[in-house]
C-alpha cells in the first residue's frame, strides 16, 4: 500500500461533492473558511455548488471533479465536502488506473465509503475516514475529534487510536491486517458488484446512521452469507447513530443482532468504537495496517 504524502501549511486541497448537494451556499463558504483556518488552501470544484435533485450535479459532473482533482498535479489533496447519496453511481465512470498513477491524500466518510474501497483495493493507497467540512468541521469540533483530524491531515496518525467512548469486547483476541470498510449500507450494497469489498485477512470497520435494527440485521446477514466475516481477521464496530426501533419491545437490540450474526465467525470484535456519524470521532486511515488487541486499535 502507498501512503500518499501528508498535507502541509498552504497545501492546495480540492473540495469536491461526489454525493449529495450542500444544502445552502453559506455552508459551502463556511467549509472553505474552516479549511483555510486549518492552514490549507481550498479549491472549490463545480460539484460543490451544483444541484441535480438529490445529487450534487449530474453523474458526469461529479465524476469529472473526482478525475480532475486527482489528475491535477497542482492539487495536494482531496476532501469530500459531504456525503449523502450518489457515489456508487460514479464508479463505472472513473478511471482508477489513471487515479492510481496520482496518489493523493483523500478524505471523507459515509457515502464516500464506495470511493474508499476502490482507492484502497484498486489504486493501492491509504485514504482517510474523517469528519467532513460542511457536515461537522464548519460547526466546530471537540478537542478529541480536532486532534485526530489534524493528525490525519498532517501525517502524524500512528500508534494507539483510543476510543473516547466506552468499548465493549464482543469477542476477545488479537488480530492484525489492513483496515477496510466504513458505512455498513455502502459496504453491504457493494456485494455482488465489480466494486465488492475484499475483507480477506483485514480488520473490518463498520458504522451506520438512521437505520432500523431490522435493516442493520439484514445488511450484516448479507455480509455473513457472503463470507465477509469468515474472511476478515477482526471487526471494529463504530457508532450506529439513531439506529433505533420505533417499537423497541417488538425488535431485537443491536447488541442481540451483533451477537447473533458475528459470534459464529469467531473473529476478535469490539463494539462502540468512537468513529462514525456522531461526535467525538476518530479519524482512521483506511488501507493502513492496524492491530486490534481486545479493546485497543493501534495504527502501525
Amino acid at each position: 500500500m502507498i501512503t500518499p504524502n501528508p498535507l502541509f501549511p498552504g497545501a492546495r486541497i480540492a473540495l469536491i461533492s461526489p454525493a449529495s448537494p450542500v444544502p445552502e451556499a453559506s455552508q459551502v463558504a463556511a467549509s472553505v473558511d474552516c479549511l483555510t483556518a486549518l492552514g490549507l488552501d481550498p479549491v472549490l470544484y463545480p460539484s460543490c455548488t451544483a444541484v441535480y435533485g438529490y445529487l450534487s450535479g449530474s453523474d458526469a459532473t461529479r465524476a469529472r471533479d473526482v478525475m480532475d482533482a486527482f489528475l491535477d498535479d497542482s492539487i495536494d489533496g482531496i476532501f469530500c465536502i459531504r456525503g449523502g447519496y450518489g457515489v456508487q453511481r460514479l464508479l463505472s465512470l472513473l478511471d482508477f488506473d489513471a487515479i492510481a498513477k496520482h496518489p493523493k491524500w483523500f478524505a471523507g466518510y459515509s457515502d464516500i465509503t464506495a470511493l474508499h474501497i476502490m482507492l484502497n483495493q484498486v489504486c493501492g493507497f491509504v485514504t482517510y475516514h474523517t469528519p467532513m467540512p460542511s457536515t461537522e468541521i464548519r460547526k466546530g469540533l471537540d478537542a478529541y475529534t480536532e486532534d485526530y483530524l489534524k493528525r490525519a491531515l498532517f501525517g502524524t496518525l500512528a500508534g494507539d487510536a483510543p476510543s473516547c467512548t466506552p468499548v465493549s469486547c464482543l469477542i476477545p483476541g488479537s488480530a492484525e491486517g489492513l483496515l477496510t470498510g466504513g458505512n455498513l449500507s455502502l459496504v453491504s450494497s457493494s456485494l455482488g458488484t465489480p466494486y465488492e469489498i475484499d475483507t480477506r485477512g483485514k480488520i473490518l470497520f463498520l458504522e451506520d446512521v438512521d437505520e432500523a435494527p431490522y435493516r442493520i440485521d439484514g445488511m450484516l446477514n448479507h455480509m455473513r452469507l457472503a463470507g465477509k466475516f469468515d474472511d476478515c481477521a477482526g471487526i471494529v464496530l463504530g457508532y450506529f447513530t439513531d439506529c433505533t426501533a420505533k417499537e423497541p419491545e417488538k425488535s431485537l437490540s443491536l447488541s442481540q443482532i451483533f451477537q447473533d450474526l458475528l459470534l459464529s465467525a469467531g473473529k476478535p470484535t469490539i463494539c462502540g468504537y468512537s468513529c462514525g456519524h456522531s461526535l467525538p470521532s476518530m479519524s482512521l486511515p483506511l488501507g493502513a495496517r492496524v492491530r486490534l488487541s481486545d479493546s485497543v486499535l493501534t495504527i502501525l
